[in-house]
């Protein structure tokens, strides 16, 4: 029995097959082992299997929950539609990522599980991994590492599909981080994957041609990627004519509810953009001959005229040597990769076997400006200046930065000596850590605001704990803005330390006076926070309970004076509430303390009435 996952539809089919599988695996990764297997084809209506089709069925070595085999193939076919989407941006070169199934033993006891995928003939290379790897032998492509940047642009840093490998651009069992982390199976780091990615990734051609732009990354940073790479011979793709490159455009607010969906359109309007073909009925498609292609990257497409209901039709991919330009020198076989026509709905549905189909090479791709007026929002910058001006633009301050979040990981990153040299926790580079915080900070991650003010300000601190700088004008007023900027945020223990700077003038900077105007207002704003901040916590530190709060109130109305007129009547009241708050809290001789210095304060207005 075959399982199928429509990746659109987001739906399971099932339909039985005929195959033949080796009893001994030829090949083991770290977590799966390989067999060999042959599939008959429906529709050949032979049982000769000189003619069946080559597959791979691979087996978990280790016993997994069935469910995870279902969970691996929906992770395949959703970075699947990635992959096309990509190529409708019509990069340098295409890539395609193999159409996965599960299939089921049903005939043998416990009706054991494989995933099924066609063989891949040729050398098998990883570009990269979920946790930063980069091929750097000979073997160092472009595509693979632009690809994994485009797609978390594309998706306006929700996803990121990273881990690719395979055979030149045919990809297999890829990963997918998302941005909170849920589904994908143990390989989603979430936001932890997508900073070890970016702390490795060097922008290149590709990336450029696409309109991507460049993470930001430290000085010391830039130059130990540029040392790893100086030495490495590179089998780069040649950039062709740069206009004739899509650039990245990343989805709106409603479309990233539901990424499938855009992806889905996306397909469609490409496939409109066939006009002459993708007008006749799917019954009456012409078959296309196969011709010379003088594009070496170029596909050779062929159709056949039956439908959904073939499996005859074929994506040619000639892929040939770097330096050479002549189709005719190429004396190994082609690759050959099976191609099903298009339903109605926009979904290259496989009925039998193979891949859906990567985008055709003559779809034309919508242009920039295009695609802003169709999507209504400029590109989702990896930069955190265009993230920075976007976030001005809809009036966000604090929370909601995916890019935020990856620079605050890639601080914590430095911190616990990830990116040391030979691990020593001694060579951490804390200059790289604190730009990541501070740019985490600008962006508006919560706990990023309140390590950086608290290390400006020498205050003890839990992040980057060993992080220090020189005490100085400069870095107390960055402090004290960083501070300000969480206690808007809504954090109490910020609030109260602006309270008190304004109250003392002490750790207030130069760039602010003394005011106990603005003490009144932090000290009742944190009176009032009972709620959560907009971090999603709640900071109910009993060392300022809403006693004491009342009680600075009280004492600043009482002498007034640094903005704040004199209001004995107001102090009483004042002193008179912290004195029941006191008394509810059980302190009794606080209370009775504040009672007496209400009846004080009231005097004075006695005093002032006679």
């Amino acid at each position: 029995m075959r399982h199928r996952y429509d990746p659109i539809k987001q739906r399971w089919c099932q339909d039985e097959i005929r195959i033949k599988m080796e009893d001994q695996p030829f090949n083991r990764g770290a977590m799966r082992q390989c067999f060999r297997l042959k599939k008959l084809s429906k529709f050949c209506h032979s049982d000769n299997w000189l003619h069946a089709g080559n597959y791979v069925a691979k087996k978990y070595m280790e016993s997994v929950d069935r469910s995870v085999y279902f969970e691996d193939v929906k992770l395949q076919m959703d970075a699947k539609l990635w992959g096309e989407e990509y190529n409708r941006h019509n990069p340098p070169k295409k890539i395609d990522i193999f159409q996965m199934y599960v299939i089921e033993l049903i005939h043998e006891p416990g009706s054991p599980l494989y995933h099924l995928e066609h063989f891949i003939e040729g050398e098998y290379i990883k570009y990269n991994s979920n946790s930063g790897f980069v091929e750097d032998s000979k073997q160092c492509r472009h595509t693979p590492q632009a690809f994994s940047h485009f797609t978390f642009e594309r998706s306006g840093h929700e996803i990121i599909v990273v881990d690719i490998q395979g055979v030149g651009d045919l990809y297999t069992d890829p990963q997918i981080h998302t941005e909170d982390g849920i589904r994908y199976g143990d390989g989603n780091l979430g936001t932890k994957g997508m900073a070890l990615f970016f702390q490795s990734h060097e922008c290149n051609e590709i990336c450029h041609a696409l309109g991507l732009e460049g993470f930001d990354l430290s000085e010391t940073e830039r130059q130990a990627i540029i040392e790893h790479h100086a030495s490495t011979p590179s089998s780069a793709t040649e950039i062709r004519d740069i206009n004739l490159v899509g650039h990245v455009v990343s989805p709106t607010l409603e479309e990233r509810t539901d990424l499938k969906r855009m992806l889905s359109n996306s397909r469609q309007r490409t496939l409109s953009s066939l006009s002459d073909l993708g007008s006749l009925p799917e019954d009456e498609m012409p078959k296309i001959e196969k011709q010379k292609c003088p594009d070496s990257s170029a596909p050779i497409l062929a159709i056949s005229p039956n439908g959904n209901n073939s499996d005859e039709g074929i994506l040619i991919d000639k892929h040939l040597d770097e330096d050479s330009s002549d189709i005719s020198s190429i004396h190994q076989p082609p690759r050959s990769r099976f191609l099903s026509t298009s339903s109605s709905d926009g979904y290259a549905y496989d009925t039998s076997e193979g891949c859906a189909s990567s985008t055709p090479s003559n779809a034309a791709s919508l242009t920039k400006l295009y695609e802003q007026r169709l999507f209504g929002l400029p590109t989702r910058s990896s930069r955190v200046q265009s993230e920075h001006v976007l976030r001005s633009k809809s009036c966000l301050h604090t929370g909601d930065s995916i890019l935020g979040q990856i620079h605050h990981d890639l601080a914590k990153y430095h911190e616990i000596g990830r990116f040391a040299c030979d691990g020593d926790e001694s060579k951490i580079d804390w200059q790289s850590a604190l730009f990541h915080e501070e740019h985490a900070a600008e962006l508006g991650v919560p706990e990023a605001i309140i390590t950086m003010a608290k290390i400006y300000l020498m205050l003890p601190h839990d992040v980057l704990v060993n992080c220090t700088v020189p005490a100085n004008e400069e870095n107390t007023n960055k402090g004290v803005e960083f501070m300000l900027q969480a206690a808007e945020a809504n954090d109490r223990a910020s609030m109260l330390y602006m309270a008190k700077a304004f109250e003392t003038g002490y750790g207030l900077g130069t760039k602010r006076e003394k005011s106990y105007k603005s003490a009144v207002h932090w000290y009742q704003t944190a009176l009032l926070t009972t709620d959560h901040d907009d971090h999603g916590e709640f900071d109910a530190t009993m060392s300022d309970p809403n006693y004491i709060l009342l009680a600075a109130q009280a004492k600043l109305y009482l002498s007034g004076g640094f903005g704040l007129e004199k209001d004995p009547n107001k102090a009483g009241e004042l002193y008179s509430e912290a004195a029941d708050e006191a008394m509810a809290a059980m302190k009794g001789q606080l209370a009775t303390k504040f009672y007496m210095k209400a009846d004080e304060a009231w005097a004075q207005l006695d005093e002032g009435q006679e």
